[in-house]
């Protein structure tokens, strides 16, 4: 079966896999555990017997990828890495995996990440239980119920006209991006990405309007992308999250976010539209051939 056009089908506990193949996510302390070379890495597909000995708890059954079961499991750090293996960032797999293996990897790294952290009850220190029917645990002793964590963050594309907002952060090198913010207790959405965009570089918005959504496995986060348009103010940029920021054009664009991104996503789609607006403004002034012409 191809795994690149298959999708991803949940489960939840108290589900077992079926016996026999399954495909296997293996999670070291800084990386994923591949098979094969760079430019040709793949996950472990195949029996359980090999791979279980490599882990260091029993595998978490995630769900299925078309009839495929999936299993997560952390990698026994007391052991060397098999050879035939390496190890490696989710990030630098972007393009190598398929989509539904790369979205599933993540997937697995948040569920290991929450069963390393919440074994004990953050109310009174005893440990927890897991819940039947769910990823939930449960303290026998105080009765309090966690679920894994999902923060909400924003990514806020701001523009003005054929201007595009783009920020540094302290130790990205050449690379800006639009802006970001981890949402607060009471706030909505929308007052998240007014007030960071304030916080930031002291710019107001108008006009906000939600673009689509990311998870984002570093550890816990979903992105929620907005655009919005600049409505006044002076760039003052806080010194602390971000250390500059300036307006762009299509033609003088620094380095970017890595295409795994969704606020790269943004910002190519941004490009594109105004791409198209400078080609139909060419042409309605005769600097293009018109298509009826050609």
């Amino acid at each position: 079966m191809d795994i690149l056009s298959t999708t991803f089908t949940h489960a939840f506990p108290p589900a077992h896999p079926a016996p026999g193949p399954a495909l296997w996510l293996v999670f070291s302390k800084d990386g994923l555990l591949i098979r094969g070379a760079e430019g040709q890495s793949s996950l472990h597909r195949g029996g359980s017997s090999t791979v279980e000995a490599l882990c260091l708890r029993a595998p978490l059954y995630l769900g299925t990828l078309g009839s495929i079961p999936c299993l997560a499991a952390d990698f026994d750090p007391d052991l060397d890495v098999p050879e035939g293996w390496v190890v490696r960032s989710l990030r630098s797999l972007y393009g190598e995996l398929s989509e539904a293996e790369y979205t599933l990897a993540g997937y697995a790294q948040q569920m290991l990440y929450w069963r390393r952290t919440s074994g004990f009850c953050p109310v009174c220190g005893h440990h927890t239980e897991p819940r039947d029917g769910d990823w939930g645990r449960l303290c026998p002793e105080c009765g309090h119920i966690a679920y894994p964590h999902v923060t909400p963050a924003t990514l806020i594309l701001v523009h003005d006209g054929p201007r595009l907002l783009l920020a540094h952060k302290p130790g990205w090198g050449n690379r800006y991006s639009i802006l970001a913010g981890f949402v607060e207790s009471g706030e909505s959405l929308e007052e998240c990405v007014r007030r960071e965009t304030m916080e930031e570089t002291g710019l107001k918005l108008t006009d906000l309007a939600y673009v689509g959504s990311q998870p984002w496995p570093y550890p816990h986060q979903l992105m929620l992308g907005f655009t919005a348009r600049y409505a006044g103010g002076d760039i003052q940029v806080d010194g602390v999250e971000l250390d500059h920021a300036e307006w762009f054009t299509v033609e003088n664009l620094p380095e970017l976010p890595p295409p795994v991104s969704l606020s790269r996503t943004m910002i190519d789609e941004w490009i594109t539209r105004q791409l198209a607006i400078s080609a139909s403004a060419q042409l309605q002034i005769g600097l293009l051939p018109s298509p009826m012409s050609a």
